[in-house]
């Protein structure tokens, strides 16, 4: 089948979408992927299980997890899901005993757990900005220093491959999770070259807006612009997100770390996204200059 760009894949479809990659490429491998229960993050398990690689699945909601272990399952892919809230180091600890019990050691990290809710920052908590930066910036270091360890201790290479935000250039609405997002890319940096004696690349990924059904937490106006944020017009799909950690995490990857690899349609160059809504005064110049989202 073909993949028609910026739209939401059924479970069916994200079974057979076509790939880049050979088939076995991951064989042997065994991939762990936090928040793989549902969008961009089930879509990364099933390709990388589609490819042959062993996959573990973690989430805060077991329902999901095993939603995905029984489509992992149709592809003849070896897995194992987790329930766990990366905000928790103490069970970030139990899924790597686990995964050093059951599987002996891990090959790739793909931290794709996260989330954040639209609201304008002069009206944001404190606890709700602390407990978005604590899931996507604290949760992702525990995933990235546990992952280290395990390596360290049993012996490399290891490859990590984390998920940011549009940072660069600003999501409005979310500032919670820019400040965390961009923390983590400059870990990606730090940690790139701590970590290279011991073999462990550590790259991101970072996709602008993705169709998944996660867009229904933001405010229509916001979901109908986000397609015009960019010089392409479209939404990008979860099988571009895939194929780009599958890239890292590939023979492919060998010679890249430290590195962001953004895949948003030209975003960062060009757009602007609104997610709690643009402000009136913003809104009142639209169309003079600029892309008008």
């Amino acid at each position: 089948m073909s993949a028609e760009r910026g739209r939401i894949f059924t479970d069916e479809e994200l079974l057979a979408l076509p790939t880049v990659f050979r088939d076995g490429l991951f064989a042997g491998r065994r991939v762990l992927v936090s928040g793989g229960g549902t969008g961009i993050g089930r879509g990364i398990a099933l390709l990388f299980g589609r490819l042959g690689a062993r996959v573990l699945v973690c989430g805060r909601r077991p329902e999901p997890l095993e939603a995905t272990r029984a489509l992992l399952a149709r592809v003849g892919a070896e897995s194992l899901a987790v329930p766990t809230n990366i905000r928790e180091p103490e069970q970030v600890d139990t899924l790597f005993a686990r995964v050093a019990a059951e599987w002996g050691g891990l090959d790739v990290l793909v931290n794709n757990a996260g989330g954040q809710f639209p609201q304008h920052a002069i009206d944001l908590s404190d606890r709700g900005f602390r407990a978005v930066v604590d899931t996507n910036l604290n949760g992702t270091f525990a995933m990235m220093q546990r992952a280290a360890r395990l390596w360290r201790d049993r012996g490399g290479p290891g490859c990590i491959v984390s998920l940011l935000a549009p940072y660069l250039r600003g999501m409005y609405g979310v500032a919670h999770t820019v400040a965390a997002r961009a923390g983590v890319a400059h870990l990606v940096r730090t940690l790139a070259v701590e970590w290279a004696p011991l073999g462990i690349r550590v790259n991101a990924v970072l996709p602008g807006p993705i169709a998944t059904a996660g867009l229904e937490v933001y405010p229509g106006e916001a979901r109908a612009r986000m397609a015009r944020s960019n010089p392409m017009f479209a939404l990008g799909d979860v099988q571009d997100v895939a194929e780009a950690c599958a890239y890292l995490a590939a023979p492919s990857g060998r010679f890249v770390t430290g590195e962001v690899l953004v895949v948003d349609g030209g975003h960062q160059v060009w757009g602007e996204i609104w997610l709690a809504g643009k402000p009136a005064a913003f809104a009142a110049a639209e169309g003079e200059g600029g892309d008008g989202t």
